[in-house]
């Protein structure tokens, strides 16, 4: 299919490229609806791993992933996703139509799905591939990307499940709490109570060393409002005590 000439290439520049493969497919099942909008928007605004710098962290939702060069067209769409030790923007200039994993060289770190009636059984690894058909989802995060954590989380039923890969095969994790802690990135992910986007729920979400789930900008920027408006009130409150009358 690719040619060479002599001498011959680097692979990389003969091998087909994000701009070569479609980034959707009109068929494709399970696209996104509100909440798995809201939810992927929640996880991507809550994953500050401390110990990768921002811009070598790629936070992808419905993007598609290639990962089999000998049929360039398979691939598979997480609903949300993390690479680690990558650049956040292709080639360090524009954002990604795709992910090719043969052309970015680093498959993800975790993956998540949020569960949809059409896509539950492939999602949880109970459906058998016909032949001459791609592999399953759980297939290619287990045994050809070989992502480390898989996490399934049903919106309805508030169900979480967590695979971790294990010797080649996915284990699930027994969980004791809706809580679970990634020590590679100094991040646990687990189920809070809450409302978001006006909506009170249970999200997943991230929470930090301490324990404390990890804010959002519009959180963080209410937060530092607050404490500002708790520092002027301790001001006027000691300048009245001095007998000064604070200007508003």
């Amino acid at each position: 299919m690719y040619k060479q000439i002599d001498p011959p290439l680097p692979p990389k520049e003969i091998l087909p490229t994000m701009y070569d493969l479609p980034s959707e497919e009109k068929e494709d099942s399970g696209l996104p609806d509100q909440y798995h909008i809201w939810q992927a928007d929640l996880l991507e605004k809550t994953f500050f791993p401390p110990n990768y710098p921002r811009n070598q962290i790629l936070i992808a939702r419905d993007l598609n992933i290639y990962y089999n060069l000998k049929h360039p067209t398979w691939y598979k769409r997480p609903d949300w996703f993390a690479v680690l030790g990558v650049d956040r923007l292709y080639e360090q200039r524009e954002s990604r139509l795709s992910y090719v994993i043969w052309q970015e060289g680093v498959a993800p770190f975790i993956a998540i799905e949020l569960l949809s009636p059409s896509t539950e059984k492939e999602d949880l690894g109970e459906v058998t591939p016909k032949a001459n058909q791609p592999p399953t989802k759980w297939e290619v995060y287990e045994k050809i990307l070989r992502i480390p954590y898989y996490v399934v989380f049903n919106g309805n039923s508030n169900k979480l499940r967590l695979f971790e890969l294990v010797r080649n095969n996915y284990r699930e994790v027994i969980l004791f709490s809706a809580k679970f802690w990634l020590p590679e990135i100094e991040l646990g992910l687990g189920l809070w109570l809450g409302e978001y986007q006006d909506l009170n729920r249970l999200w997943l979400r991230w929470y930090d060393t301490a324990g404390n789930w990890i804010s959002t900008p519009v959180e963080k920027e209410r937060q530092l409002a607050e404490q500002e408006r708790q520092r002027a009130e301790r001001l006027a409150a000691q300048l009245r005590a001095m007998g000064v009358e604070p200007e508003e």
